[in-house]
């Protein structure tokens, strides 16, 4: 997508978060290497952590690792609450409890 920023450390993603989606490039041959992360604002001040992706080439490298965190410290940056649908920012919260995490989440 055209939003997406330039090559760059995973605090790139951090510019482009008040959009639907937010992605890493990755470096690739092709063009369509991009680590996604989906989400949705569903209230004023809520945020709705959809759903993480990395291509196949790429996975078993803490990419995903990285798009979760980002989102998760964009949301204690913003003063937002999370929903999280996504099954890997669930499990990424579970391994990293951190207070400021803990205390932005919506059942």
């Amino acid at each position: 997508p055209a939003h997406c920023p330039p090559p760059s450390t995973p605090q790139g993603l951090l510019a482009v978060a008040d959009r639907a989606s937010t992605c890493l490039p990755l470096p690739s041959s092709g063009c369509h290497d991009r680590a996604v992360l989906l989400y949705e604002y569903v209230g004023k001040r809520i945020v709705d952590l959809q759903h993480t992706e990395v291509p196949d080439a790429y996975r078993g490298r803490g990419i995903a690792k990285h798009l979760a965190k980002a989102a998760l410290d964009f949301v204690v940056e913003e003063d937002l609450k999370a929903h999280l649908t996504c099954w890997y920012i669930q499990k990424y919260v579970k391994e990293n409890p951190l207070p400021q995490y803990l205390e932005r989440l919506q059942p």
